[in-house]
């Protein structure tokens, strides 16, 4: 049996209920008002048993900033992947898996690279280019920054504590709470980044052994750790596309206020397609 969600999906009904249930309730609440609210577009990734899965944090941290949460589950038709981004107005990539190097920038992969997930790669990177073609606001988080770049013709770090050899080399992969940060990023000034938060410095958390290595030509880097780690990109002449390496919906999610303009300044771009 199969079930619509929000007139644009239809996904197995026995996978996704609880995913359909979490839509329902927040319409219900939302009421009328979700004809005014922007769409935000979420990318899935795969669970245990090949369901849908999306943490929480990003659906919560969309709903605090007055946007309406819309997950996308992994597929390969390209009619349902153009009718998702169509049908939102704006585009959160999540984090997730490692990316398959071989595949996305020609690099043979080394032994510390981790899980991949080529369905999801092949999804993500479609995403992203017509989310691009269709010049809609996009958000990439961790491995989704990490994506942007590669869809845009950049390379990655695969694994930084053997490629990145130094002294210096900060713990990128923290153990500690997530909504608590860990070592400080440095901000462009006049970034869209530094606009949105009102600093050139902040203190965020960190889970990741990926890092953007060769960046993209048409990205910009606005933030990088001590040791020059890339955590942050905006694409050249759009400030609607932007990337952080770490996760700024922790924290939001749990009523923080840090990262919390990340989100507002998303839903904001989203709502000028809305009437």
């Amino acid at each position: 049996m199969y079930i619509c969600i929000l007139n644009y999906i239809v996904i197995p009904m026995k996978r996704f209920f609880l995913l359909h249930l979490l839509l329902c309730v927040t319409v219900i609440l939302l009421g009328q008002s979700t004809a005014k609210l922007p769409l935000i577009g979420i990318s899935g990734t795969h669970a245990t048993g090949g369901d849908t899965q999306v943490n929480s944090s990003y659906i919560e941290s969309v709903l605090r900033a007055g946007g309406v949460p819309v997950v996308f589950p992994i597929n390969d038709n390209p009619e349902v992947i153009k009718k998702m981004i169509l049908s939102v107005d704006a585009l959160i990539m999540t984090g997730g898996e490692d990316i398959d190097p071989l595949k996305n920038y020609n690099e043979e992969p080394i032994p510390g690279l981790g899980e991949i997930n080529p369905e999801r790669d092949a999804f993500d990177i479609a995403l992203i280019k017509l989310a691009l073609d269709q010049n809609i606001p996009i958000l990439c988080i961790c491995r989704g920054h990490q994506l942007l770049n590669v869809a845009c013709g950049g390379t990655l770090y695969q694994d930084l504590p053997s490629q990145i050899q130094s002294s210096g080399l900060l713990k990128h992969r923290q153990q500690a709470p997530g909504w608590y940060g860990t070592h400080r990023v440095e901000l462009t000034p006049n970034s869209v980044l530094a606009k949105i938060l009102g600093t050139t410095s902040v203190v965020s958390n960190s889970f990741h052994h990926q890092a953007v290595k060769d960046v993209a030509p048409n990205l910009v880097v606005t933030g990088r750790t001590g040791n020059g780690v890339v955590e942050a990109m905006e694409m050249k002449g759009n400030p609607r596309v932007f990337s952080v390496q770490f996760h700024p919906e922790i924290p939001t999610s749990r009523g923080m206020d840090d990262f919390f303009p990340i989100f507002t300044y998303l839903v904001e771009l989203a709502s000028y397609k809305r009437p």
